[in-house]
C-alpha cells in the first residue's frame, strides 16, 4: 500500500479525495475513507487535496499511526460488520457506493 489514510479523517468524511482520485480507488465507509491498496495507482493526486491532512505515504506514516495502515488494509482484506464477504478490490468506490461501515477498530476510535 502507498498512500495511507490516518486519524485526521475520522469524522471529518470531507471526501475533496474521492473526487481527486482517477483511480476511484477511496472507499466511503461511515467514519473515514479508505484507500484501496490493490486499485490505487500511486499518483498522489488525493494527498493535496485532503484538508486535514490525513493522506500520506506509507513510509512517511508516523509511528502513533502506524494502526491506520493496517486499518486501511483491513477493510479490503477482512468482512466488515454485517458484511459476509471481503470488499477486495471490486473495481472503483463510485459503483460501490458510500459503504456505511468502518473497521471494528475506525468504530470505537476516540482521538487522543
Amino acid at each position: 500500500m502507498t498512500f495511507v489514510i490516518g486519524a485526521a479523517c475520522v469524522d471529518v468524511m470531507d471526501r475533496a479525495c474521492v473526487d481527486e482520485c482517477p483511480a476511484d480507488c477511496i472507499y466511503v465507509g461511515e467514519r473515514m475513507a479508505y484507500i484501496n491498496p490493490a486499485e490505487c495507482i500511486d499518483c498522489s493526486a488525493c494527498e493535496p487535496v485532503c484538508p486535514v491532512e490525513a493522506i500520506t505515504t506509507e513510509e512517511d506514516v508516523a509511528p502513533e499511526e502506524a494502526v491506520f495502515v493496517t486499518e486501511n488494509a483491513r477493510f479490503f482484506t477482512e468482512a466488515l460488520p454485517g458484511r459476509t464477504e471481503p470488499l477486495g478490490a471490486p473495481g472503483g468506490a463510485a459503483a460501490v457506493g458510500p459503504l456505511g461501515v468502518d473497521t471494528p477498530f475506525i468504530q470505537n476510535y476516540t482521538a487522543p
